[in-house]
């Protein structure tokens, strides 16, 4: 299952690995398999002893545009909500704590669960045509984790997550979302020469460096912050107004689901 979901490629020059979410079909919406090969992988490059670096993309158009909401029943009590959003923390949380620097190579949408993916990596190199967002606030939900305050300043922060809008590439870069923003056709060149950059750093002074910053976001507040954000974020689902929006997701097609759910902000673009 796993060589099937992520695609996996090892630079024959360098100790890197490229890992691409191949869910194409789907956008690479996140199913819990997608989510469970992904965070596989992950651990395997940091468990391994050989890996320096980590280019994260996907297949297709989108890098991938959240978690999956086809298939299954999301109409559940803040219990369930508290296991499925602690079970997606912990994957980002995978991602956040990796060892091996890890490079999102944006390509199209990132987008809810996409765009928390993004966030949890080291570094952000976007493609021009790729577009970013926090939408699933316009039927009732939220980001599992609170990754957004801690990348970006508050302003934008407040913006994204309280509008659902979508921004640009060349947006993302100006408000800190992304590092760099490169044409389509070199994006994976352009991260692959980052990744050569950190697989020859030595590698106790790149654990170092990777260690004080995640250590200076953890004194700040990091884990209160995602432990509230998960406890919000499960009661929001479980309350009236989001078994509303879970139930509609049910009995409609995700088409007609994402159609109701934009109607009000057409022309708000």
């Amino acid at each position: 299952m796993s060589q099937d979901l992520i695609l996996v490629d090892r630079d024959p020059d360098d100790p890197i690995i490229t890992l691409t979410l191949n869910r194409p079909d789907k956008l690479n919406a996140m199913s819990v398999e997608l989510s469970d090969a992904l965070d596989a992988e992950i651990l395997r490059a940091n468990e391994d002893g050989k890996t320096r670096a980590i280019i994260l993309t996907g297949a297709g158009r989108a890098f991938s545009t959240g978690f999956d909401l086809n298939g299954e029943d999301f109409e559940m009590d803040t219990e369930g909500w508290l296991e499925d959003i602690g079970a997606n923390c912990m994957r980002l949380r995978n991602i956040w704590e990796s060892r091996v620097p890890i490079i999102a190579a944006v390509n199209g949408f990132a987008l809810a669960g996409g765009l928390e993916l993004v966030m949890a990596c080291d570094i952000a190199v976007a493609a021009q045509s790729s577009c970013f967002g926090e939408p699933e606030v316009r039927h009732v939900s939220g980001p599992p984790s609170l990754l957004m305050p801690w990348t970006v300043p508050i302003r934008h922060a407040r913006w994204l997550m309280y509008s659902g809008d979508t921004i640009d590439a060349e947006e993302a870069a100006r408000i800190h979302l992304v590092n760099r923003v490169v044409p389509d056709d070199a994006l994976l060149s352009e991260a692959m020469k980052m990744a050569r950059k950190l697989a020859r750093i030595p590698y106790p002074a790149a654990q170092t460096a990777k260690a004080a910053l995640n250590h200076q976001q953890e004194v700040a507040g990091f884990e209160e912050s995602w432990a509230f954000n998960r406890k919000a974020v499960a009661e929001l689902h479980a309350s009236p107004e989001g078994r509303y929006w879970m139930r509609l997701l049910k009995e409609h097609s995700l088409r007609d689901f994402l159609k109701r759910r934009e109607a009000p902000f057409i022309d708000l673009s």
